[in-house]
Order: C-alpha cells, then structure tokens, then sequence
C-alpha cells in the first residue's frame, strides 16, 4: 500500500481522511503471465495500479494482437475509454508476467472525485503524462524509420524493454518480428 500512496503523493498532499479511503477502497490482486485481466466485449470497471509485474493493453486487428502500450511497477493501467465512459471498446488488458496489483472499482473512483477536491488535481497532473506519451507514440508512428522506432521504443521503455516479448515490440512498432529482429543485428 505504501508504494500507491506514495504514488498519489507525488501529485498531491494526502490528509489522513483520503489515505484512509484509498486503503480501504482498493483490493490486492495477482495474477499469473497470460491472465486475461480485461476482455474488449466488457466494461472495464477497474484501474489497476501495478506494484510488481507488467501489464499490456492490445487490440485485435483481423486476428493478430496489436500492443498499444506497456505498464509496469508504479503505473496505472486500464481501458481508458471503456473505463471513463463505461461503454464497452477494443482494448484488452493482460499479464506479461506474474503480475501483483492493487485494483480500484470505477465506483469507489468517482467517490473519491466527489468526497476528496484534491483527487481532481491529481487526475489531471496524471493524465498529463499519459497524453504525452500517447502523442509521442503517434508522431513515432507517423514520422519515422522502423529503426527510429525501435529506438524510440527502447528509450521511452528503458527500465522493461528486456522484459517485453519480441512479437509483442514488433506489434507495437507496426513491423514484422523479422524486420525487428534484423534492426536489432544492426543490419
């Protein structure tokens, strides 16, 4: 629980009143490599706060998953879409690795908006990061070589790179795991 309060109070000051809260809205979970955490043809109801592990969140493109983005410790990942407006959309969520997670249901979230002004703040300074990870993701995607890419990749995720299947990067990166692999031999 200390690393999750210690995320929110990078963000924002923590009263004792919303420390408490947060300890007893959120739940433990783990789950084991490959675990399906979020199906596309559901809501998604819960944001799940990696404490150990990695996570992905992939779509399905004439049968092939694609990977849009990867969450390890001290993140927080879910469908955004789907969570936020409650409507089913094409994201799944699942387990790179043994994964260890502290889970917050939609619900005790908007509680927490409503009871806690500060939560509002801290919602905002939060997405921050993730819009401009997205952005550079898209001029990435739209502007450079496969080989910039690559490099792209690895300095936007360079503490779980290695960590990452190589047909999982190469979706991510709209490439072929050849195409990957060669750009990795330096050919």
């Amino acid at each position: 629980m200390t690393a999750l309060l210690h995320h929110f109070s990078q963000y924002i000051t923590l009263s004792d009143d919303l420390s408490s809260e947060i300890s007893n809205r959120v739940k433990h979970q783990t789950f084991k490599k490959g675990h399906l955490l979020h199906d596309a043809n559901k809501i998604c109801t819960h944001s799940y706060f990696i404490q150990a592990g990695l996570l992905r969140l992939y779509f399905l493109k004439d049968g092939k998953e694609v990977s849009e983005y990867f969450c390890c410790e001290k993140e927080w990942v879910n469908s955004p879409r789907s969570f936020m407006q409650q409507k089913a959309d094409i994201y799944y969520i699942d387990a790179i690795e043994d994964t260890t997670v502290f889970t917050l249901h939609v619900q005790d979230l908007v509680f927490l908006f409503n009871h806690f002004p500060e939560m509002e703040r801290y919602a905002r300074l939060s997405m921050g990061s993730m819009v401009g990870h997205f952005l550079e993701r898209i001029t990435s995607m739209r502007f450079t070589t496969a080989r910039e890419k690559y490099t792209h990749f690895c300095e936007t995720y360079h503490d779980i790179y290695h960590r990452i299947p190589l047909g999982m990067i190469a979706s991510y990166l709209g490439i072929t795991q050849e195409t990957l692999s060669r750009i990795r031999a330096g050919k």
